[in-house]
C-alpha cells in the first residue's frame, strides 16, 4: 500500500517523526506539492495526506488507486467531499487538537495590545530606561482585563477555553452561537442570540466561528462601526470573516483601538494587504496551532484516523 504526504513541511519541519505512517505502509512524503504535480505525484497512491494542498473533482478522478484522503487539519475544504464520497473513499480530518494552544495565542495578542511588551522591551534595549529620570516610564496606556468584557463569537471547544481564560483573568464572557451547547460552568458568563450585541457590548471581539456563506466577511465596515472605540478584534479562526480593507480603515481612522490577527484573508499574503501597513495591527503567520505539543497530537490522531480506516473501522470521516 503506497501512502504519499502532500505537503508534510508545516506540520513536521523536521522536530517529528513520520514513522507512524511508515509502519502503515510504503510512504512517500513530499515538503510541498505545487499544483502542476499533484496528480503526478498521487498516480499510483491508495492513501492521500493532505494539509492544504486541493484535492478537486477533477484531481479524484484522475487517481484511480485512491481509497482514502487523510486530512492534516481541522479544516477540510481544500477536499471536494462530494466527489470523494461518490468513489466512496473517506475523507478523514483532526477535529481537535491545538485547543489550548490556540487560546493561549489569543492571549498573546490580547496581552501585547495591553501592555506593549516588544516595544517596551525594544525600548529598554535602545537605552531609554538607562537615561530615565524616574525609575520607570510608559510609552502606551496600559489596560487592565479584570472588568472587561469578552465576547466570543463561535463558543465551540476554542471558544469556549478562550471563554474560561478569560473569566480566570476577571473577565465578563458574552458568548454567541447558532449552536449553543449546555450552559458552560464559567463565572459571569452569558450567551446572546444578537450578534449585534456581542459587537457593541464587548471590549474584546474574538472570533472562532467556521468559515461559511453565511460567515464570510461577517466583520465589515458596519459590524466595525458598531464596536467601542477602545475595543479589539482577535482573529485566530479564518482569515476571510474579516473584510481586509474595512479593518485596516476602522484601525487607521481610530474607530477601533487595535485588532490581533493569526490569519488573513489570503496566505500567504499579498504584498499590498492594507493590514500589513495599518496601525495598531499585530500579525502573526497562522501559527496558533503550531506548537511542538499540537502539531504532535495532530500527527498521532492523522496516524491512528489511518490505523482506523485500514482495520475497516474509519473515524473521524467528515464526508459520510
Amino acid at each position: 500500500m503506497k501512502i504519499t504526504i502532500l505537503d508534510g513541511y508545516t506540520l513536521n519541519p523536521g522536530d517529528l517523526s513520520w514513522q507512524g505512517f511508515a509502519d502503515l505502509g510504503d510512504l512517500t512524503v513530499h515538503d510541498r506539492t505545487p499544483a502542476e504535480t499533484i496528480i503526478g505525484r498521487s498516480l499510483d497512491s491508495d492513501i492521500l495526506i493532505t494539509n492544504k494542498t486541493p484535492l478537486s473533482r477533477d484531481t479524484i478522478a484522475a487517481l484511480p488507486a485512491l481509497r482514502y484522503i487523510g486530512v492534516l487539519a481541522t479544516g477540510y475544504n481544500v477536499v471536494d467531499l462530494e466527489a470523494a464520497a461518490q468513489r466512496d473513499i473517506p475523507v478523514t480530518n483532526i477535529p481537535s487538537y491545538g485547543t489550548r494552544s490556540v487560546a493561549q495565542m489569543v492571549f498573546a495578542h490580547i496581552l501585547e495590545l495591553c501592555h506593549h511588551v516588544q516595544r517596551h522591551s525594544d525600548s529598554v534595549h535602545e537605552g531609554r530606561w538607562t537615561r530615565s529620570a524616574d525609575f520607570c516610564y510608559w510609552e502606551h496606556p496600559l489596560i487592565e482585563l479584570s472588568g472587561k468584557v469578552m465576547g466570543i463569537i463561535g463558543f465551540g471547544r476554542i471558544g469556549a477555553q478562550v471563554g474560561t481564560i478569560a473569566a480566570a483573568l476577571g473577565m465578563s464572557v458574552l458568548a454567541y452561537d447558532n449552536d449553543m451547547g449546555t450552559e458552560p460552568a464559567i463565572p459571569r458568563f452569558r450567551r446572546t442570540r444578537s450578534l449585534e450585541e456581542v459587537f457593541r457590548e464587548s471590549d474584546i471581539v474574538s472570533l472562532h466561528c467556521p468559515l461559511t456563506e453565511d460567515t464570510r466577511a461577517m466583520v465589515n465596515r458596519d459590524t466595525l462601526r458598531l464596536m467601542k472605540k477602545s475595543a479589539f478584534l482577535i482573529n485566530s479562526s479564518r482569515g476571510p470573516l474579516v473584510v481586509d480593507a474595512d479593518l485596516a480603515e476602522a484601525l487607521n481612522n481610530g474607530t477601533l483601538a487595535g485588532a490581533g490577527l493569526d490569519v488573513l484573508s489570503t496566505e500567504p499574503p499579498e504584498q499590498d494587504n492594507p493590514l500589513l501597513t495599518a496601525k495598531h495591527c499585530l500579525i502573526t503567520p497562522h501559527i496558533a496551532w503550531a506548537t511542538f505539543e499540537a502539531r504532535k497530537r495532530l500527527m498521532d490522531i492523522a496516524v491512528e484516523n489511518l490505523r482506523a480506516f485500514l482495520a475497516g473501522t474509519a473515524i473521524n470521516v467528515v464526508n459520510r
